[in-house]
């Protein structure tokens, strides 16, 4: 049924609750990969930082403390785990993964914000529901 989950992952306590029920739904139907995404956004072409690189690879660090604690969270499960580490907009990153690796679900957590927030903002779990090419399980 659902074979291939792609996770998405940020750090936060409702992605690390999606991590669980991931977790959880590929132990009861014996899934046979999860992939864990963690995006960051890219730096801004127009920042003149003196110490580009260590900016860059904070962040790097930043996404893999944040895989790390996720995977912390998953225990037992009969699949294949794969990361990715990805400079992007999370969003995008998650739709492309989805679509190239051929997902068969995404799990991700949901901030719930308010729709003025989301509005100005965006979310990325509403732009992956809306641009998915499989099912979203959004979970709060």
């Amino acid at each position: 049924m659902f074979e291939r989950i792609l996770i998405g992952v940020d750090g936060s306590e409702e992605s690390l609750r999606a991590v669980r029920v991931a977790a959880d739904l590929a132990r009861a139907v014996q899934s046979k990969s999860l992939r864990f995404v963690v995006a960051f956004d890219p730096i801004p072409a127009y920042w003149a930082v003196p110490n580009l690189d260590n900016v860059i690879e904070a962040r790097r660090a930043e996404a893999e403390a944040i895989l790390k604690r996720a995977l912390a969270e998953v225990g037992n499960v009969p699949s294949e785990i794969q990361r990715d580490l990805l400079e992007g907009s999370p969003a995008e990153s998650i739709i492309n993964i989805a679509k190239t690796w051929n997902s068969s679900l995404i799990v991700m957590g949901s901030r719930g914000q308010s729709g003025i927030a989301e509005l100005v903002l965006g979310s990325t779990s509403h732009k992956v529901v809306s641009h998915a090419p499989c099912p979203v399980l959004i979970v709060r």
